[in-house]
């Protein structure tokens, strides 16, 4: 009996000290672990692609574009560093030190605020787009993109310091064993975070789009009474792709309610429902993978722009210039 107490703990020399190891069922602790981690390299290699894409073909490099791109790389680090601790911890015990436990923490915050913050900035630039298409290229420059994608990063650095800031000044202070990785907020820091990562770029995604929906429709509306008067149907192929980024743009609006909305519920329940908290934090997790679906595999320049990769055509000469749009 006390043998099999031993092999439970984290670390059995430290006896009272060490944490129990997680338990699991021999399919929670394989199939679920081995299709977890399936979506992860799945979310690294689709965002490796979408960065690769627009950083290597000079076409690709449009302000848009910058804004897919500053995602995609948030993206990325879920699926490369965030997701996986977070399967780690839910099947094995922190080995590594405190330090290295709130550090995790603060890039997980980081990362995912920041992927927030770039779906605002594009939903802000389809708005530009579609509903004041002859100021856009004025409004919005590459310059003013990079601009903005370095304050939302600096944003994210800093509210991610202001949650975390007791873990990271004094790491593994609210550890109750060791093999632990918790990591504390208070009431006040939890309602800011709900705020400013979930409610109010909610409400900003679905005014925009909202907007743009109605937009889209009005001018499709438009053109199908211009052809029915027998005048040149030549904007027609204009309307039809603003409506079809309308309807894109519903679908994320759809993904993005999806995949926050119960891990937000379940945050302000706090432990009400223990059993669900994993499982909606990497419903929390899966819009990283969803995300370059969503945004950039039903583009025909993408697709093109894989074949370039996997076909090994970007390691030319001139590669970068060629045709991809």
């Amino acid at each position: 009996m006390e043998s099999k107490d031993q092999s439970e703990l984290c670390f059995p020399q430290l006896a009272n000290l060490s944490c129990s190891k997680p338990p699991s069922s021999w399919s929670e602790g394989v199939f679920w672990s081995v299709l977890l981690y399936f979506i992860c390299v799945l979310t690294v290699l689709l965002n490796l692609l979408v960065i690769t894409s627009i950083s290597h073909f000079r076409q690709l490099r449009t302000p848009t574009n910058l804004l897919l791109l500053s995602l995609a790389v948030c993206d990325l680090l879920v699926g490369l560093l965030v997701w996986p601790g977070e399967i780690f911890l839910n099947k094995s015990c922190w080995t590594l030190s405190d330090v290295s436990c709130s550090l995790y923490n603060f890039v997980s915050f980081t990362v995912t605020s920041a992927s927030v913050g770039n779906m605002v900035m594009m939903s802000a630039d389809r708005y530009v787009a579609i509903c004041n298409p002859l100021q856009y290229h004025v409004q919005v420059t590459v310059k003013r993109i990079q601009l903005f994608v370095c304050l939302c990063w600096f944003s994210s650095l800093l509210m991610s310091s202001i949650l975390v800031k007791e873990d990271l000044a004094n790491p593994g202070k609210y550890k109750s064993c060791y093999g632990e990785c918790v990591i504390h907020i208070d009431y006040a820091a939890s309602v800011f975070d709900l705020v400013v990562t979930f409610i109010l770029p909610l409400c900003i995604i679905v005014t925009l789009y909202t907007r743009v929906f109605a937009v889209a429709v009005s001018q499709a509306r438009a053109v199908r009474s211009h052809v029915r008067c027998g005048k040149a149907p030549l904007p027609m192929r204009a309307r039809k792709s603003e409506l079809k980024a309308a309807r894109t743009l519903g679908v994320l609006v759809l993904v993005f309610l999806m995949c926050f909305c119960p891990y937000y519920c379940v945050s302000l329940a706090g432990d009400s429902f223990p059993w669900s908290a994993s499982v909606v934090l990497n419903m929390y997790y899966l819009n990283s993978c969803v995300n370059p679906l969503i945004y950039v595999w039903f583009y025909p320049w993408f697709r093109r722009a894989v074949k370039h990769i996997v076909t090994l055509q970007v390691l030319q000469s001139g590669s970068c210039g060629a045709n991809i749009l």
